[in-house]
């Protein structure tokens, strides 16, 4: 069990509130934690082994720039909890960072498909395959959303992730059998794993459902059916 928080913001800082977010997941993992920010176009990561606290004392999570911010705090499951395998996780060009909870049962075989593609891992962890799914898609032309869809179709197993583009102005959220909510606020969009972390910012939750993926920026959001492409409707 991990726990994932995320925002993409009008206007000001993202790392305060992502950081403010993981203390209040803390109690779904607490192996390592870590933050990644897009800004300028480009990404920036921050991320250690320990209690959200001790990290941030280390690090200072809270100078990472940018109003569009995700961030995870870890339960290990494939790796030991090293900063290695701390999450978020990015791909070989460090254009996409992913943070995720659940397991993708089927990750050694897509790790060696993409190894022999050239792809280079830094981690032991099921997640790291995403982003490099997503940036071998993307390399084919594709764009963010059609290469997330067609990256998270080749997926088995249980995932909420939260996905981070330095060329898009937002987030793309994706679940299946591992929660994610979605909170729209007055200065900006909300994600997390579960409404508690949200709360402080918005009372205004959307709780997404198996299959759907969310293309969240500042000013709103769209919902689809990974697998059909379609547009869905939450309340």
């Amino acid at each position: 069990m991990c726990g994932i928080f995320g925002c993409a913001l009008r206007s000001g800082l993202a790392a305060p509130k992502v950081l403010s977010g993981l203390r209040r997941l803390e109690y779904r993992g607490y192996d390592s934690c870590g933050e990644a920010t897009v800004h300028n176009g480009q990404l920036f990561i921050k991320k250690g082994v320990g209690e959200i606290d001790k990290v941030h004392m280390e690090l200072c999570l809270d100078d990472l720039p940018g109003s569009i911010g995700i961030g995870h705090t870890r339960w290990a499951t494939h790796g030991a909890p090293t900063k290695e395998n701390a999450h978020p996780h990015a791909d070989c060009r460090n254009q996409i960072a992913v943070v995720h909870n659940g397991i993708i049962e089927n990750f050694l075989e897509l790790r060696r498909e993409l190894e022999e593609r050239g792809h280079v891992f830094r981690s032991n962890t099921d997640t790291e395959v995403i982003p490099h799914l997503i940036e071998e898609f993307m390399s084919k032309g594709l764009s963010l959303l059609e290469a997330t869809m067609m990256a998270v179709r080749r997926l088995r197993g249980s995932f909420a992730l939260v996905i981070a583009h330095v060329g898009f102005d937002g987030l793309i959220c994706v679940k299946k059998e591992s929660p994610l909510v979605i909170g729209v606020g007055g200065d900006g969009m909300y994600v997390a794993s579960d409404i508690p972390a949200i709360l402080p910012y918005t009372r205004r939750i959307i709780q997404l459902e198996d299959g759907d993926l969310a293309v969240v920026r500042p000013d709103g959001y769209e919902i689809y059916d990974f697998k059909s492409g379609r547009p869905v409707r939450r309340r």
